[in-house]
């Protein structure tokens, strides 16, 4: 993800604009708009209370887009190795479109919201993307069904154990729902679009609501005792404790999804020998490296510091000879463990849990070990047990 606009771009701005400045706020260039990054508690504070309690992210700068048609899931799962056409009705999933040589040209959650009347897919990319990602899909499968931005919306991301708590004295039906599941509800005669889904490894929410209602939503939501606004700083943070990649840091389009270790999100029925295998951009190249006949030549790992300094992106790697073996993408100290964690890409032979390597921090090396992800246990709501 390119973060911040060129100097002559005019940075735009959420609906929750004057809230954030309200609020004090600390807003930086990111995605082409003007962004929280923190709060006056700070990251430290921002991303305990969302482990702890419940945080609310503006992140508006999303890209959301409906594909209508009754053709629309089969072209969507035209572009991506992620099985779309079984999809159940208000059920979520993740996905990658890729290009020609299964590079990563961004990965994106999607839900099917109509079967019986004609195609309904909501899709959420990622809000450098956006433009691209339109461009691209209308470019593919325009010609299959109507493909409708709807960059004028806003979405809200409520996260942490209490979430629910919080959300249901709102909108009561919405503790029915369980983890990658959405269901429409209506706040203050205004639509609404809510799954129960996240970036932080935490129970919690994505709502997509009209800019008009977006400030009078966030501020009902911020004035229950378990909320507080959370800026991108403890975004970052939470994500990284949960194992989740930042697309333009861990995936780019030089990225496919095997070396991102990604392979959970490409379903059976579109693997090799699956009923509807291949067909996707890539696939020859991607489907090769998932079934061991194509050379892997690097993997994304976990590394936590066996010292305390933080490790961040683009730090060199080595291994125990002092030879370079990979590069760390997204690092820092991980306020949940207290500990320095951090992604890479390693050549493959060194990507075995337990494998010490060494990073290059300001001329001093630093011992790592490779580690199994998420590096903090997801807190998913899968159902009563």
């Amino acid at each position: 993800m390119t973060a911040a606009a060129s100097p002559s771009s005019p940075l735009l701005t959420t609906p929750l604009n004057a809230l954030h400045l309200e609020l004090g706020a600390r807003m930086v260039p990111f995605a082409g708009y003007s962004m929280p990054v923190q709060y006056p508690a700070g990251l430290m504070a921002e991303h305990l209370h969302t482990r702890q309690a419940a945080g609310l992210f503006d992140v508006s700068h999303m890209g959301q887009l409906r594909l209508v048609g009754p053709d629309a899931a089969a072209a969507l799962e035209s572009l991506m190795p992620v099985d779309v056409i079984d999809l159940g009705l208000h059920k979520q999933r993740y996905g990658l479109l890729l290009n020609d040589a299964g590079g990563i040209i961004d990965d994106l959650m999607f839900v099917n919201r109509d079967v019986a009347q004609g195609g309904d897919i909501f899709v959420i990319v990622n809000g450098a993307c956006k433009h691209g990602d339109l461009a691209h899909i209308q470019a593919r499968i325009g010609g299959r069904c109507s493909v409708e931005p709807q960059f004028d919306r806003a979405l809200l991301a409520l996260q942490g154990p209490q979430a629910v708590t919080a959300l249901a004295r709102l909108l009561p039906g919405a503790a029915k729902l369980i983890f990658m599941t959405g269901a429409a509800f209506t706040w203050e005669r205004a639509d609404l679009y809510i799954t129960r889904s996240g970036y932080t490894g935490e129970d919690g929410f994505e709502i997509s609501l009209p800019a008009s209602v977006a400030e009078a939503f966030a501020r009902a939501v911020l004035a229950q005792p378990e909320v507080q606004p959370i800026g991108l700083g403890a975004r970052n943070s939470l994500r990284l404790e949960a194992g989740l990649c930042l697309y333009g840091q861990d995936i780019d389009t030089t990225t496919t999804p095997i070396e991102a270790g990604l392979n959970w999100a490409i379903q059976k029925v579109r693997r090799s020998g699956g009923a509807r295998a291949g067909g996707f951009p890539g696939a020859d190249s991607v489907l090769g490296q998932l079934d061991g006949t194509a050379a892997l030549k690097r993997k994304r790992v976990g590394l936590i510091a066996l010292e305390r300094v933080p490790v961040r992106e683009h730090v060199a790697l080595y291994n125990q000879a002092g030879q370079p073996i990979g590069e760390v993408t997204s690092g820092l100290l991980g306020p949940s463990i207290n500990q320095p964690v951090a992604m890479a890409y390693v050549q493959a032979e060194y990507a075995a849990a337990g494998t010490l390597v060494n990073a290059l921090v300001r001329g001093k090396s630093v011992p790592m070990q490779v580690s199994a992800m998420p590096f903090v246990p997801t807190r998913y709501f899968r159902g009563p047990v």
